[in-house]
């Protein structure tokens, strides 16, 4: 149990960072109000990355692994303050919740993991064996893992605890996604005379419907490998009397665990093939869609949208390590795996890093109208965070 001061200044920290808007590329705010907090709970060290990504380091008197406890500063929007009931950056309290953008997703873990590397090294006075690392970082909704990339170059962590909502449970994987683009080449010509063009579209439409033939990959543990459409538009638009000769076509494709870039694309190209070998008017292109967006460090961000998928087992001697340690503490977690995206997809599924999830409040108010994060959650994954370091750093 926390005493009443520590609790006070977990809620006192997640409502600071409440009270600091911080959409993508815009967390400077809060990145100051971290390494303010850290630098006076005597971190040894702390720094900033290219990207804006926040890394804190504590080391302990022995040798051992780092553990590294990722969370990610940056929200998404707020679109209509007016549909709040309460204003969605005042991080006001009400009936043992503190409302606001962010407040689940996730900058309630964020307050909890620093306080608890705070809490965790001042009651060990440092004798534990290891390193802690916490790192705030930035861009996590735009692409998840993209900017843990760099995380991962300076900490080389041993273990990464992600703090995206969990309702207190372990999450010991996920599907990753991919956005994939699917592009229509045609001929343009005056809509008045359609038969001296060829119609992009009408090619697009075909493709659309050979590719919602393709079986979805079945994983047991994490279900589907769904490829689903989500948005389409042609060109010119809009089209005055014009044949469209191009369009473009959007899918979000769900990974599962062993999928790779060639992997996933392979039958959809091979859809493609066929049907081009039988209309000589078709012309596709499928590829993976690239984002870039510029950070508060005025250095851009870039990336191809494909986060891999990955899953630990409940036998794993980590997991059965940090499990006892929690039941110890007195926590009961189910063992689960979450239904979303995180930065898991960088540690685990691309560098095959030791990783679990374990975070506060429920998955299905993130990004929600009167986001909020309950008290009593809060305060108890300080608990949380406390057994996982003793689990690991001894």
């Amino acid at each position: 149990m926390l005493k009443q001061e520590r609790k006070d200044e977990v809620i006192d920290l997640c409502r600071e960072l409440i009270q600091n808007k911080s959409y993508s590329g815009e967390e400077g705010n809060v990145a100051q109000v971290l390494k303010t907090y850290m630098d006076k709970a005597g971190f040894d060290d702390i720094q900033t990355d290219k990207y804006g990504n926040v890394i804190g380091h504590i080391k302990g008197k022995a040798k051992g692994p780092k553990i590294l406890f990722d969370g990610h500063m940056d929200t998404v929007p707020v679109e209509d303050a007016g549909k709040w009931q309460y204003p969605p950056f005042a991080a006001e309290i009400h009936d043992n919740r503190i409302y606001g953008r962010g407040a689940s997703d996730m900058k309630g873990a964020v307050a909890a993991m620093v306080a608890a590397a705070k809490f965790f090294t001042k009651d060990m006075d440092r004798n534990f064996a290891g390193d802690i690392y916490f790192a705030g970082v930035v861009h996590e909704e735009c692409f998840e893992g993209v900017a843990a990339r760099e995380v991962s170059k300076i900490v080389h962590p041993d273990y990464v605890v992600i703090g995206e909502s969990s309702n207190l449970n372990l999450k010991i994987g996920q599907r990753g996604r991919a956005e994939i683009v699917l592009e229509s080449f045609g001929k343009s010509c005056h809509s008045a005379n359609p038969e001296k063009g060829i119609n992009a579209v009408y090619k697009i439409d075909r493709a659309i419907e050979a590719l919602r033939q393709i079986k979805p990959l079945h994983h047991d543990v994490l279900g589907d490998g769904i490829l689903e459409l989500t948005d389409i538009k042609s060109a010119p638009y809009p089209g005055a009397s014009v044949v469209p000769d191009y369009c473009r076509a959007t899918y979000d494709r769900r990974l599962l665990t062993g999928e790779t870039k060639e992997s996933v694309l392979e039958p959809l190209k091979r859809e493609l093939a066929k049907i081009m070998h039988e209309d000589k008017e078709a012309k596709y292109k499928i590829s993976y869609a690239v984002g870039e967006e510029k950070c508060y460090t005025d250095n851009s961000i870039r990336g191809e949208r494909f986060f891999p998928g990955w899953l630990y087992k409940k036998e794993d001697d980590f997991v059965k390590n940090i499990v006892a340690e929690l039941n110890t503490a007195g926590f009961s977690p189910e063992i689960t795996q979450y239904n979303f995206c995180t930065n898991g997809s960088h540690y685990a599924g691309e560098a095959g890093i030791k990783t679990i999830g374990m975070g506060p409040s429920k998955e299905n108010i993130a990004h929600t109208v009167n986001e909020y994060i309950e008290i009593e959650q809060l305060v108890k994954v300080v608990g949380c965070y406390t057994a996982i370091m003793k689990a690991l750093l001894k």
